[in-house]
């Protein structure tokens, strides 16, 4: 189920001020968070955000084509191997 337009977005509120620091700054190093259910918003675009993944940091290059989205779908927590060939002898 969505969240309703009238609440807004879901972010933490550590990460929203720690975006809105980066923004005026001109460093632009990474800014790393364990928030995966954090969204992304319009304020985010063009900053780098390191997302934890359970083992890893993932850098995630905020776009506009990204906003809207949870900082976790871009961070996933299981890598796939591959199937086995039931064939393979």
């Amino acid at each position: 189920m969505a969240r309703s337009l009238r609440k807004g977005p879901t972010i933490e509120n550590a990460l929203y001020k720690r975006v809105m620091k980066m923004r005026g700054e001109k460093n632009s190093r990474p800014i790393r968070t364990y928030s995966r259910s954090s969204t992304i918003i319009p304020e985010m675009v063009g900053l780098t955000i390191s997302v934890y993944n359970g083992k890893l940091w993932k850098s995630v290059y905020i776009s506009e084509d990204l906003v809207g989205h949870k900082l976790g779908e871009f961070a996933p927590t299981r890598t796939f191997k591959k199937h086995t060939d039931s064939r393979a002898k």
